[in-house]
């Protein structure tokens, strides 16, 4: 992985947590976490200690573009006809939805709402297709970029004097909402309008970089432009990039203003910014889920289960045909940095359209023990590789899938053939170098 600006781990990042011991259960066959309880005056004093010598990450208010649109920037928008691209994350600091304040407000008008997948309300599940109509709250038209099209239409335009995108991204390429923003840079470009992006921090930090770069043969909506998985940026950056290096369609390029968040650094993670958090999209219900999914969604591209009808999407990983015993204790053998694995038995919500739904699965629970040295792709390479030696019978790819998740063919050739996991990222190295200082050009913060 590839970690720019990021301070070494050590001690100054420590933090203090209870003490745990470790014991066999009844079967003899899984260890069981058990916290020693109570706080007395010696704990008090301990903590004391610990917070002088190992102080945590601050936690910082950072404001984002969607508040500073009102406080500094509301020249950009006054007395004109907006279109908004946003869905359920789009709130204010005040809890109010960006939709209903702009809609309120006496100076603009709000004449049309764009909802990417999940739609406006981020109520529609993963890649079901959302319906134009009315937002029930405001009553302004709704048009859907995630159904019939992906891109604004001139008519869906018509009458717009300018096109604002907020919304809060994971930091994964393959995550659709920065597909989604492309695609209406593009429009707006096409059609004359400006376009302005409100920034939002992007949760997993701004400083790692892992993955291979998109190949050209695989350009989809889930990687629609040459980026690592983890891509290190927030969406304004990505919006800059996207229109700087000419990769909107026929090399356009938007009127784009970004409004930039205050008081972000690179380095926080979405719980150190002082933010609520809200689920960017159903399965992605924690910060936690958000740090795994870069690298276990690429289950999906396999007949693994990655945990959709669970209360732990992207963190357990399994199937029928899985013994979660003997796959913990191969992949606990790999010595993967910041991360353990927990055998598990879950099955799938039996009412919900998805992969083992309503059977038992044995599996692992992808539990991260230290953030700041856990690496996503390598960990989702390695429970890949170690599903298919293990159960090489059963397991499968989705080829198709599993090509357009990681952006190259590579990895399931690669893997398949049974090759060192490291020697595949060496692989990927000259591009990613490329990517960096690609990347420097467009970094705000």
């Amino acid at each position: 992985m590839f970690d720019e600006l990021l301070p070494p781990h050590s001690a100054s990042s420590a933090t203090l947590r209870f003490s745990l011991t470790r014991k066999e259960d009844k079967r003899g066959d899984a260890e069981v976490a058990e916290v020693r309880g109570g706080i007395g005056l010696t704990s008090v004093l301990l903590w004391a200690w610990c917070a002088l010598l190992f102080p945590s990450h601050s936690i910082s208010q950072v404001r984002t573009g969607a508040d500073r649109l009102f406080t500094d920037e509301f020249h950009l928008v006054a007395g004109k006809r907006i279109g908004l691209v946003t869905n359920h994350t789009g709130l204010l600091s005040n809890g109010r939805h960006l939709a209903d304040s702009l809609f309120a407000h006496p100076e603009v008008t709000l004449a049309a709402l764009f909802g990417p997948e999940h739609g406006i309300r981020g109520e529609v599940p993963a890649g079901g297709s959302v319906g134009d109509g009315h937002d029930p709250t405001t009553g302004v038209t709704v048009f859907s970029l995630y159904g019939k099209t992906y891109k604004p239409t001139p008519e869906m335009l018509k009458g717009i004097d300018v096109l604002l995108f907020d919304i809060q991204d994971v930091g994964a390429r393959f995550y659709t909402y920065i597909s989604t923003m492309s695609y209406a840079m593009e429009a707006a470009a096409e059609n004359g309008i400006p376009f302005i992006v409100l920034d939002r921090p992007n949760p997993i930090t701004g400083t790692r970089v892992e993955g291979p770069i998109r190949e050209d043969s695989l350009r989809s909506f889930v990687g629609l432009h040459p980026i690592p998985i983890v891509h290190g940026m927030t969406v304004g950056e990505l919006a800059t990039m996207f229109n700087e290096e000419g990769w909107l369609k026929s090399g356009v390029k938007s009127d784009l203003h970004v409004v930039k968040m205050e008081g972000w650094r690179r380095e926080m993670w979405y719980d150190e910014t002082a933010l609520r958090w809200i689920p960017p999209s159903p399965n992605i219900r924690t910060l936690e889920t958000a740090v795994v999914y870069p690298g276990t969604c690429l289950i999906e591209g396999t007949n693994l289960s990655e945990g959709r009808g669970t209360d732990r999407p992207f963190e357990y990983i399994g199937a029928p045909y899985v013994d979660g015993k003997k796959w913990a204790e191969e992949l606990n053998s790999r010595r993967l940095p910041g991360v353990t694995f927990q055998p598990i038995r879950f099955t799938p919500d039996a009412t919900k359209s998805m992969k083992h739904a309503g059977e038992e699965c044995g599996g692992v629970f992808v539990h991260v023990t230290d953030r700041e040295r856990y690496e996503p792709i390598i960990t989702g390479m390695t429970i890949l590789a170690s599903a298919r030696e293990l159960f090489p019978d059963d397991f499968q790819w989705r080829p198709g899938s599993i090509d357009r998740l990681s952006g190259v063919t590579t990895l399931r050739e690669t893997i398949g053939d049974g090759s060192v996991i490291q020697a595949i990222v060496q692989t990927w190295g000259e591009q990613m170098q490329r990517f960096l200082l690609l990347r420097t050009r467009h970094l705000s913060y």
